[in-house]
């Protein structure tokens, strides 16, 4: 088996190289074993980040204290994922607009001055030994020209890959669906889905047996599709519920589907505007939807804790609202547990030890939510703006900030803090975790640190 060693050069321009070949053999066959097994996809193996281990290390020193550090070039809100072998990742490189630009920009989309603004894009996939984080392959997937404007929290590259078998897709909203191949990342196929997104890319894909799950809440249009792995073709196209609102700023959202069994059949959970729905991966159909009321721009993926379904409704009033997910047909008024509007997220998603939920708001507060009940245990202000996602190790969880501040604290009945570490460093994406050990990505680089 070989993978392809590509690098920049020393001026900027992407090269290829097919001549250097990097054999993953017995050192990557050692490291899958030890990583004890894979997480393919945002948020890990069942898309809620949760990790089996309690054995991940609190003691996170950015300076010296990790196994390796790689800097990257371009800028990627995605997460890091990986098979036990290599980590893909997503960035882009985007280039200053002139003033003509900025002005065609103003004339062409809304709300132009609450964004950001790009002549240019370079969409690149990175690849990393997950050993010794030596680059492996780093390859411009598309050049794009006058991109849309995005809002400045966030990037051209905020989903997150996917991984299965000899396969990974890439994706970047609009501007498109990449399909490579995991050992020599040659590209199989890609394909289009466009919708106007607003604010940029958002929700990430997910793969379901043969099929990759996306996400396409646009304000013009809003639908989940279905392509298939082997060949990037439509397999089913499904559009969203009719909604009261006919301005399309309030129609769109981001949320990454949240694949669970219920009941012996498989469901794909994805909130979006007004609705939140359950639909049938295999071929679309919808198995049950619920009218959340007026929320918008849903990021939040929901999780599935104890039997129970809870996701947020998205601006401008957010609320928790927790599902019996068992229901068929219109659910709105038979199968809601509890809804609360205190702290409800935005932007990250929530994680659940199976008795309480973990969530903290874009602003900084972090609350213990009764699974049971949806009472309020406790809150704590701990600082700061969030938008990457937490994961709960066993009882130690662990959420990232904008400023590069990593909180830890211990699941329970009452806050008690295991420690939090400045990274100096923007942190946007969630962790990975493989076996015992923690990847980090910041604005700027990505960290391993080792288990105690």
């Amino acid at each position: 088996m070989k993978f392809w060693l590509s690098r920049f050069a020393l001026a900027g321009v992407l090269i290829f190289s097919t001549g250097n070949a990097f054999l993953l053999g017995q050192v990557a066959e050692k490291e899958a074993k030890r990583s004890s097994g894979s997480w393919g996809q945002f948020r890990g193996p069942s898309g809620m980040g949760v990790v089996l281990s309690d054995q991940i290390t609190t003691k996170l020193d950015p300076k010296e204290g990790y196994r390796w550090r790689t800097p990257l070039q371009g800028v990627g809100w995605s997460s890091p994922v990986t098979d036990g072998r290599v980590i893909w990742l997503t960035s882009a490189i985007a280039s200053e607009a002139t003033e003509e630009q900025k002005a065609a920009a103003v004339e062409k989309f809304q709300m132009t001055k609450m964004k950001e603004i790009a002549g240019s894009l370079e969409l690149l996939v990175q690849c990393l030994d997950l050993r010794t984080g030596e680059l492996l392959l780093e390859r411009k997937l598309a050049d794009v020209d006058q991109p849309k404007p995005i809002h400045p929290m966030n990037s051209y590259a905020s989903p997150t890959a996917a991984i299965s078998g000899d396969r990974v897709i890439c994706h970047f909203g609009g501007y498109g669906t990449w399909c490579l191949d995991v050992q020599t990342g040659e590209e199989l196929w890609n394909r289009r889905m466009v919708v106007d997104d607003s604010v940029g890319p958002g929700s990430s894909p997910v793969i379901v047996d043969d099929k990759v799950l996306l996400t396409c809440d646009g304000t013009d249009q809003q639908f989940i599709a279905a392509l298939s792995m082997g060949t990037g073709e439509i397999c089913w196209k499904t559009h969203r519920p009719k909604m009261r609102t006919t301005n399309g700023e309030f129609q769109k959202a981001y949320c990454t589907p949240l694949i669970v069994q219920i009941e012996g059949r498989q469901q794909a959970v994805i909130p979006g505007a007004q609705w939140c729905i359950a639909y049938d991966p295999t071929n679309g159909d919808e198995i049950w939807r619920f009218d959340h009321g007026g929320g918008f721009s849903v990021t939040p993926m929901a999780i599935l804790a104890d039997g129970k379904l809870v996701f947020s409704t998205g601006f401008t009033s957010p609320e928790l609202v927790c599902l019996d997910p068992t229901g068929r047909g219109d659910v709105t008024s038979t199968h809601v547990l509890w809804r609360t509007k205190r702290n409800a997220p935005t932007k990250p998603s929530l994680v659940s030890d199976h008795e309480n939920l973990y969530v903290i708001s874009d602003d900084g507060i972090l609350s213990s939510v009764s699974l049971e009940t949806g009472e309020t245990l406790w809150r704590k202000r701990i600082g700061g703006t969030f938008s990457a996602s937490p994961i709960i190790s066993g009882s130690k969880v662990f959420i990232g900030n904008h400023d590069g501040d990593m909180t830890i604290f211990k699941s329970g009945d009452e806050y008690a803090e295991l420690g939090q570490v400045a990274f100096g460093e923007q942190i946007m994406a969630s962790p990975m975790v493989v076996g015992n050990d923690i990847v980090i990505r910041t604005k700027a680089a990505v960290y391993r640190f080792d288990a105690d």
